[in-house]
């Protein structure tokens, strides 16, 4: 976390987007310790509230988009595979398919706030075909929600210290 804060201290709101961006398709990056610390420097002020809502919502649809299109691209073809070597065989793959088709969407929504299922939620609908903007219209509330979450979290936290 030292590195990102200070990423984020040399490069600001870019930094924020980038390692949203990059946190979403999987790296190890701590993607709601970020957002706390970016709502925590706009208590600061030395972010602006509303542009870092801005940002780190454009970067997570943007890693989101990133993994969806990743999924799309060389999922399936690498799930048949080698997906024998991580236990999901043709029958369990066919078995996840039917159940993202039928609760997939909102598993996306949900995803947001579920470390790693976040990140597996985007491959997963891209491999299954989910239409993109569909993808797109439930990834983006997700995203929406919980960017206002977090960010506002680590603004209040830092208002309260603030006055403490």
């Amino acid at each position: 976390m030292d590195k990102a804060i200070l990423f984020i201290s040399q490069y600001g709101y870019g930094a924020i987007f980038v390692l949203l961006a990059l946190g979403i398709v999987g790296l190890p990056i701590p993607d709601e310790t970020l957002m706390v610390f970016v709502g925590y420097l706009a208590s600061e002020r030395i972010l602006n509230y509303f542009i870092a809502l801005i940002i780190s919502f454009i970067g997570s649809v943007a890693g989101m988009a990133i993994t969806y299109l990743i999924g799309r691209q060389v999922g399936s073809s690498v799930i048949v595979k080698y997906g024998k070597w991580v236990g999901l065989t043709p029958k369990r793959y066919d078995k996840v398919k039917k159940w993202f088709d039928k609760y997939g969407t909102w598993t996306i929504v949900f995803a947001y706030f579920i470390p790693g299922v976040r990140h597996a939620s985007g491959y997963m609908s891209g491999v299954t075909c989910l239409s993109f903007r569909r993808y797109l219209l439930f990834c983006c509330t997700g995203a929406l929600v919980w960017t206002i979450l977090f960010i506002s979290l680590g603004y209040f936290i830092g208002a309260q210290l603030l006055q403490g």
